[in-house]
C-alpha cells in the first residue's frame, strides 16, 4: 500500500495536501453488483435494479480486431488494426447493422482514433498521421468515405522546414518539424465549438490543429513523461490528458492567450492511465481509467479545483475504455468484460457486467436509443469491440 496525500487542484495550479495521509485502496469504492449476478451478450436478462441487457448483432468483415469506433448519424465507423475504416448502416428502429457499405485502407497500421465533424471524419495513425475524410452521397444506398487531406498538410510542413527555429530535436540525431507527431497518434478530440481538433500521440507531444484548413496552430512537447493514450474535453473547454506515466494533466488557453498552459497534475493511479471519460452533467465530472484496474471519479468542486471523490472498482484487469451517457458510464476491461455503472449525484452503483466477447475489449461507445424511449424506461446502444476479432451491438434499457 502505498500512502500518498489526498490532494486537490487549483485553478492557478496549485496543489494543495490534507492532513491526514491516504492511499488510493482506502479511497471510497462505490456499490457493485456481485459478479454473480452478470450477462451473457449471448442472452436477454432483466437485474432487480431494472436494468435489460440484449445482444442485437455480431459484426464481422475486417480483417483483424476493431481498435477505434464512432457514431456518424445512421452509421458507424470502425477502424481496424490492420489500417482499414468501414462504414456500416444501422437499422433506424431496431438499431441493428446491415452491413459494410464502405470500406478504406488509410496509411500503415492500426486507426488508433476516430472522430466525427457534421460530414467530416478524422482518423489517427499508427504511422504517426491524422488524415480527414468526407462522408458523400450519405443519404443514398450507396454512400462512400473520400480521402480529402493528410495532416500536416504538405504547405504547413513545407513552411515550417524552410525555417530552422521551426525544428525539434526528437532523436539524438535526428530532428523534425514541431507540426509532425514522430510515433503513433494514440486519441483526438474535437473542442466544443468544433473549431479546433487536438490530438496526443506516443511521442508525448499535444497538438491543436484548425478544423477549417486543417493548419497545425500548437505544438506541446513534452506534455508527459511518457506515451499519452486518452484525451477528452470538459464543457468548460479543458483539456484532459492521460498518460503511461500514471499521469492526468489539464490544460487550458485562457481568455485571450496565444497558448495552452498546464493547469494541474492530478496523481493518484498506480499505473499507466488508458483511457479519459468526461460526464454530460453541468458541472464537471472526469472519469479515469488505468492498468490499476481502477476507474477514478473527479469533480470540480465550488473552489474550481479537481478533487478525487471515488473509485468504481470491480474489473480484475486493466481499464481500456469508457464512454458516458446520460447518468451511464460503460467501462471495457482486458478482462474481456463491459461494466456498466449508473451515476446519480455521488451515488454509483454497477447495474450490468456484460460477458461474451472472448479477448479484451479494446473500445466502446454507446448513444441513446431514442427509437424506443418511454416515460417508464430508458434505452440505449452500446457498441462494444474487442481483441478477439468482434464487434457487438447490444441494447441496454433500464426502468426510470
Amino acid at each position: 500500500m502505498i500512502p500518498y496525500y489526498q490532494t486537490s487542484c487549483s485553478s492557478n495550479g496549485s496543489i494543495t495536501e490534507q492532513e491526514n495521509p491516504t492511499s488510493l485502496d482506502s479511497q471510497p469504492s462505490f456499490h457493485s453488483v456481485p459478479s454473480a449476478i452478470s450477462l451473457s451478450h449471448d442472452q436477454s436478462s432483466s437485474l432487480s435494479l431494472g436494468t435489460h441487457h440484449q445482444c442485437i448483432a455480431t459484426l464481422k468483415g475486417q480483417n483483424s480486431y476493431t481498435s477505434s469506433l464512432v457514431l456518424a448519424g445512421k452509421f458507424l465507423l470502425t477502424g481496424s488494426s490492420d489500417k482499414e475504416i468501414c462504414m456500416w448502416k444501422q437499422k433506424t428502429l431496431t438499431s441493428t447493422i446491415d452491413g459494410i457499405v464502405d470500406t478504406v485502407i488509410a496509411g500503415k497500421g492500426a486507426v488508433k482514433s476516430l472522430v466525427i465533424l457534421a460530414d467530416k471524419v478524422f482518423s489517427a495513425h499508427q504511422d504517426h498521421k491524422i488524415r480527414a475524410w468526407r462522408i458523400e452521397n450519405h443519404n443514398s444506398d450507396a454512400p462512400n468515405i473520400v480521402h480529402i487531406s493528410t495532416l500536416p498538410l504538405l504547405s504547413d510542413r513545407a513552411l515550417k522546414f524552410m525555417i530552422p527555429k521551426n525544428h525539434v530535436q526528437i532523436r539524438r540525431h535526428k530532428k523534425s518539424t514541431w507540426v509532425h507527431h514522430v510515433d503513433t497518434v494514440s486519441a483526438l478530440a474535437l473542442s466544443n465549438d468544433e473549431l479546433f481538433l487536438y490530438s496526443v500521440s506516443w511521442d508525448r507531444t499535444l497538438k491543436i490543429w484548425q478544423t477549417t484548413d486543417f493548419k497545425c496552430l500548437e505544438s506541446i512537447a513534452n506534455a508527459h513523461d511518457d506515451a499519452i493514450n486518452a484525451l477528452a474535453i470538459s464543457q468548460e473547454g479543458d483539456v484532459f490528458t492521460g498518460s503511461a506515466d500514471t499521469k492526468i494533466k489539464i490544460w487550458r488557453k485562457g481568455f485571450e492567450e496565444k497558448k495552452h498552459s498546464l493547469v494541474c497534475t492530478l496523481e493518484k493511479h498506480k499505473s499507466g492511465v488508458n483511457a479519459l471519460a468526461v460526464g454530460e452533467s453541468t458541472h464537471s465530472v472526469l472519469y479515469s481509467g488505468a492498468c490499476d484496474k481502477s476507474i477514478l471519479v473527479w469533480e470540480k468542486n465550488e473552489g474550481g479545483d479537481m478533487v478525487l471523490v471515488g473509485a468504481l472498482r470491480g474489473h480484475k484487469k486493466s481499464i481500456l475504455c469508457l464512454a458516458v451517457v446520460a447518468d451511464l458510464v460503460c467501462s471495457g476491461s482486458a478482462d474481456k468484460t463491459v461494466r456498466v455503472w449508473r451515476g446519480i449525484e455521488r451515488c454509483y452503483t454497477c447495474i450490468a457486467v456484460i460477458q461474451g466477447h472472448n479477448g479484451p475489449v479494446k473500445c466502446l461507445t454507446v448513444t441513446s436509443d431514442q427509437q424506443i424511449q418511454s416515460d417508464t424506461t430508458s434505452s440505449y446502444v452500446l457498441y462494444t469491440a474487442s481483441l478477439d476479432g468482434e464487434t457487438k451491438t447490444s441494447s441496454e434499457g433500464q426502468d426510470a
